[in-house]
């Protein structure tokens, strides 16, 4: 992350299960992002957004519905 671009799509729309160590690397994925004047769009499935949204982390996160709506707030970004 330190020397490729800032931002990043991270496409978890075919994953089942987030534990809480995954959502502690989604956490840090997105502060190194943010810190490095990036963003981190993460794209999920009904199952993982509703686990995100269980620990109150969906303000914090940018959840995305589809690759192609991540990439098109990266271009406004």
């Amino acid at each position: 992350m330190e020397e490729g671009p800032p931002n990043f799509v991270l496409d978890l729309s075919q994953i089942d299960f987030v534990d809480s160590s995954g959502l502690g690397a989604l956490v840090q994925l997105a502060k190194k992002a943010q810190g490095a004047g990036g963003s981190l769009q993460v794209v999920t499935n009904p199952r993982v957004t509703q686990t995100v949204k269980m620990v109150r982390l969906e303000q914090f996160l940018a959840l995305q519905p589809s690759v192609e709506i991540a990439l098109e707030n990266l271009k406004k970004s």
